[in-house]
């Protein structure tokens, strides 16, 4: 007997990975098993008949992250995102805050100093980057747009000292060229255009799998189309994306920040350098959600 993934079968049955995982949960597949916390499905397996009764819809990760965050939640998955999606995404950019810090700027507001000094520029963007996921949670359904990109540059970089200079557009597309990582990206002149035709591509695609969303992330990097902040700006899209097609979300931490270069400098040769970095991000994030007793 062959077995396929959850993700293989979604793609068969033409319905959510979810949809698949609940269905296996329920009983409803004859023949799929757990090996750890994966399903195995056979090949041949029969999509299930739907329901005629009328049931609940199951509480999803998006609804719950939107009423912690409406109700102003302490110590729960709201609570744990913004903490270490803030912290760990401005710490592969340089910040110099520690993920104690961003926690208490979170939780109160303040920060308390002692024989230390800290830079300016992390403090505001680390409030900042809490507001961007809030918009980001507060915006999931929308599509993707250049105006909405830029509206996430604006938030995280708006009253930094870069906003104060003359070369640096704040919610913009940059106006000198840059490297990342010693490598070129594409020149001002280019970028309008190149995002354009980026988000054509992407939201011409009705359902979105994690391919899909990695395949965007790494064409946006290499435009780099801000003078500063596209990385964290691209891991903000990456979340909201995944919130927004079912698709667990992830943080990608500081111990993988070397190899989730290499996946994005090696994805045209090697998907799997990036796509693994991110599913072994994803397994972390499931943790949290197993933590909470959140489905998946």
């Amino acid at each position: 007997m062959q077995y396929r993934s959850v993700n293989e079968i979604a793609k068969k049955w033409n319905v959510s990975e979810r949809s698949v995982r609940n269905y296996c949960a329920q009983g409803r597949v004859d023949g799929a098993f757990l090996t750890g916390k994966t399903w195995n499905i056979p090949e041949n397996a029969e999509k299930p008949e739907r329901s005629n009764k009328k049931k609940e819809q199951p509480i999803t990760l998006l609804d719950i992250l939107q009423k912690q965050k409406a109700s102003k939640y302490s110590g729960g998955i709201y609570h744990k995102t913004q903490i270490d999606l803030t912290y760990n995404s401005n710490h592969i950019e340089g910040s110099r805050l520690t993920h104690d810090q961003t926690r208490y700027i979170f939780e109160t507001n303040t920060i308390g100093v002692e024989k230390e000094v800290l830079n300016v520029d992390d403090v505001i963007e680390t409030v900042n980057h809490f507001r961007c996921i809030d918009m980001i949670i507060d915006n999931v359904k929308v599509a993707l747009t250049e105006k909405f990109i830029k509206e996430l540059h604006l938030i995280l970089k708006n009253g930094t000292s870069d906003y104060r200079k003359d070369c640096f557009v704040v919610g913009d597309y940059k106006k000198l060229p840059n490297e990342v990582g010693g490598m070129g990206t594409s020149l001002p002149e280019e970028v309008a255009d190149k995002m354009k035709v980026l988000l054509t591509e992407y939201n011409g695609k009705e359902e979105k799998i994690l391919e899909d969303i990695l395949d965007f992330h790494v064409k946006f990097e290499r435009i780099h189309p801000f003078q500063d902040g596209s990385g964290r700006v691209g891991r903000l899209i990456i979340f909201k994306e995944c919130l927004k097609y079912n698709i667990v979300p992830f943080i990608i931490e500081d111990n993988l920040k070397m190899f989730y270069y290499r996946g994005l400098k090696e994805w045209n040769n090697k998907k799997g350098y990036l796509t693994d970095t991110c599913l072994i991000a994803q397994d972390k994030y499931k943790t949290y959600l197993d933590y909470f007793r959140i489905m998946y």
